[in-house]
């Protein structure tokens, strides 16, 4: 296991679509295994494994809402259903330091795999569905600056951050 390096904003490969992945193997084992310690790391929300240089469609998404954090491996993600909306900040490991404000359902149902090849549906809502929906763009080459209806400034940022 190890820490991967995360590619930053400016690299050709964060535009590209990824792959998938029809392995399930010791490779995407330990792809899966270091994408947690960089997480656990950068003390993020979610990666997709385009941000740490791996062309394939595989992302965690942290679910922080209760006392310990849930990560999810999922490979092959595809939101299967949606609803609602939200309307909140998001960042991104790729962008450090830059906040927008993101449309997003309220809630996703996502289809994917786990490490092991075993389907499994994931049923999410708030800044989890937020997450998934900001991880599966990754894999389709989408920045969330792309999509920001605006830019928050470093005030807004800082009284988000004392409210929490």
């Amino acid at each position: 296991m190890g820490i991967r390096k995360i590619i930053k904003k400016g690299d050709i490969s964060l535009t590209k679509k990824s792959r998938p992945i029809t392995e399930y193997n010791a490779r995407l084992q330990i792809l899966l295994n270091d994408m947690r310690d960089t997480l656990a790391e950068a003390n993020g929300v979610g990666l997709a494994a385009p941000q740490v240089g791996v062309l394939r469609r595989a992302v965690l998404v942290a679910d922080i809402s209760g006392e310990e954090p849930v990560i999810y491996e999922l490979v092959n993600p595809e939101i299967v259903e949606a609803e609602g909306e939200q309307i909140g900040p998001e960042g991104c490991l790729s962008l450090p330091n830059i906040w927008g404000q993101v449309t997003r359902p309220e809630k996703v149902k996502v289809h994917a795999f786990d490490r092991y090849g075993e389907p499994f549906e994931l049923e999410a809502e708030g800044l989890l569905a937020r997450a998934c929906c900001h991880e599966i763009d990754h894999l389709n080459g989408i920045l969330f600056d792309s999509i920001a209806e605006r830019f928050l400034s470093e005030e807004e940022i800082e009284e988000m951050s004392q409210k929490e």
